[in-house]
């Protein structure tokens, strides 16, 4: 496996960096792996580095670049304040235009094999996902405890790709209710999967947070990783 930074080129021509890991073989299928508020941090990175493991060519870009560059963030105290802050001064559209810049620039890579990206966030980078999604910028979505989808629900209907939704039953960010909303957006619908995951709290799969459940993050990567395979 080999990892890197690599440059992405922004449709209003800045230049912003990139976590790249490739599989074993060199090539496969494509996703953007879509940080939390706390950066390309490690455990972003060791995503990455999963899904590249999995047979992925697996890009996590830095979404903060036009606030701070390569921010690494823990979880909490001061790091969490700073990461909250970067996020409230996000402009989401942008954003949502830069992951769109770093998909067409995974897809154009030689390793990149069946002309179609999928897009994984977490937190923050779940409601990103779930933005591209409706923007049409990639062929599937997955938004683990994606934070604000509920309150962006006028999307929903513009969501044409296949997305998966994976909530915590104890997530003090993103109460049941919450999902529920979104759920019914989603109504009738054949495109979207809901799961939520008894006891877990939000942030369940990071194993470098308090809040990590081993067995709901297995079971979660289980269910994205049938997801992927089936739509890209």
């Amino acid at each position: 496996m080999t990892s890197q930074w690599i440059d992405i080129e922004s449709d209003d021509g800045g230049r912003f960096q990139g976590y790249l890991s490739l599989p074993r073989t060199g090539h496969g299928p494509a996703i953007v792996i879509i940080q939390e508020i706390f950066g390309v941090n490690g455990h972003i990175r060791s995503v990455v580095e999963q899904y590249a493991l999995a047979g992925y060519v697996a890009l996590a870009p830095d979404i903060f670049w036009r606030s701070e560059r390569r921010v690494e963030l823990t979880y909490e105290g001061a790091d969490r304040d700073k990461g909250i802050a970067l996020m409230q001064k996000t402009d989401v559209s942008k954003t949502v235009a830069d992951l769109g810049a770093a998909a067409r620039t995974l897809k154009s890579r030689p390793e990149v094999t069946g002309g179609k990206v999928g897009a994984i966030g977490y937190c923050f980078g779940g409601q990103l996902a779930y933005l591209l999604a409706a923007q049409g910028s990639v062929d599937a979505a997955v938004a683990y405890y994606g934070g604000g989808i509920q309150n962006k629900l006028d999307e929903a209907g513009k969501v044409r790709v296949p997305i998966l939704f994976h909530y915590a039953e104890k997530d003090g960010s993103i109460p049941l209710d919450a999902v529920e909303r979104v759920k019914a957006s989603f109504a009738g619908k054949t495109n979207a999967e809901f799961h939520v995951y008894p006891g877990a709290g939000h942030g369940f799969n990071c194993t470098d947070r308090a809040s990590y459940d081993q067995r709901s993050s297995a079971l979660a990567l289980g269910r994205t990783l049938t997801f992927l395979s089936a739509h890209l």
